[in-house]
């Protein structure tokens, strides 16, 4: 699929992810630091949103059963997120965030 554009880069906050639905796939936009991270935006376990999950620096916590997912590299690091998320290469281009979702970098 190559590089596509899902959101600006003001719609990301640190505390507020960004969810996109592209194709087929749910992408969760998260920002530690200044630094911008793509990974699969539905908790394997029971389908849930993690972006709208709860984030605490580079982990985000499923709103549902409390898996818990490192944002920079997909890797569940609490049940019962079953297994690791696919990651995402992220760019800026202007204004736009933009994601390569023929690149799985994770999980």
């Amino acid at each position: 699929m190559g590089w596509v554009s899902v959101c600006k880069v003001n719609y990301v906050k640190p505390d507020f992810p960004f969810s996109a639905q592209i194709d087929d796939k749910r992408i969760g936009i998260y920002i530690i630091d200044g630094e911008y991270f793509a990974m699969q935006d539905i908790c394997p376990h029971a389908n849930a949103l993690l972006s709208q999950g709860f984030m605490d620096g580079e982990t985000v916590e499923c709103p549902l059963h409390g898996a818990l997912f490192d944002v920079r590299t997909g890797q569940c690091l609490r049940e019962p997120g079953d297994r690791d998320l696919e990651t995402y290469p992220v760019r800026i281009k202007g204004d736009q965030i933009e994601v390569d979702l023929g690149v799985d970098s994770g999980g």
